[in-house]
């Protein structure tokens, strides 16, 4: 009975001594950041909707790190030190990434050794380019060109384009005070693209909103966007 006793309190001190090892585990300790670009140019996204899987081999489990996409396409993880491979899932984003020989979604090898930034460079099928946004008679006015980069049989048409005004920061097609949206005959000129909202009235009072333009092109689910701006009247 007596050694009965000591067995159960052995396995209870052995079953927390455990326990204490796995919350004494250390952190991931180094920042992985950088942004998600074309020849350079950040590409600018909907909060929250894109993002790219991280994998690392050899730690049990063989599953996927998520690392979200900020709006103005930056990103940042905190990670162990290891070799990761890096790759986008079909239909993320605004663009296109590489395929591999067998037709299928290539990875990028990063090593993490500390800190470390790396831009992601993509294939947008459109860019938003000479974007103008002013205030002026309590409206938002926008004017935007479109560039299509792909060319060849990937290629897709516009859906549409939207003028987004918002009381903060965040805005999309979910997140907005007022909207325009161009369509069909409306975007027969891709080259002089212009659109207008009405500022409503803001509770509590401001004198600024943040506005941007955002892209939809037909078969793709996530919109590219110029940066926000933040915009007195």
């Amino acid at each position: 009975m007596k050694n009965r006793f000591y067995f159960i309190i052995g396995a209870i001190i052995a079953v927390l001594f455990s326990a204490c090892k796995k919350d004494n585990y250390e952190a991931p300790a180094a920042d992985f950041t950088g942004r998600i670009v074309y020849k350079g140019e950040a590409i600018n996204v909907q909060y929250g909707q894109v993002n790219f899987e991280l994998w690392q081999s050899g730690f049990g489990n063989y599953s996927a790190l998520n690392v979200n996409v900020n709006q103005d396409g930056n990103y940042s993880a905190k990670l162990f030190d290891g070799n990761y491979k890096l790759v986008f899932s079909p239909n993320q984003g605004p663009f296109l990434w590489k395929k591999n020989a067998a037709g299928k979604q290539d990875t990028i090898a990063v090593n993490i050794s500390g800190n470390k930034v790396m831009d992601i460079e993509v294939m947008p099928y459109y860019m938003i380019r000479n974007a103008s946004l002013t205030a002026a008679s309590g409206k938002v006015n926008g004017f935007c060109k479109l560039e299509k980069i792909i060319t060849d049989a990937n290629a897709k048409d516009i859906e549409s384009v939207s003028l987004y005004i918002n009381k903060t920061q965040f805005i999309d097609g979910g997140n907005n005070i007022g909207v325009q949206e161009l369509r069909g005959a409306a975007l027969a000129d891709l080259n002089n693209l212009n659109m207008s909202v009405s500022i409503p009235t803001i509770v509590p009072a401001q004198n600024y909103v943040f506005a941007r333009i955002g892209v939809k092109i037909a078969g793709v689910d996530d919109l590219i966007f110029t940066p926000v701006t933040k915009i007195s009247f």
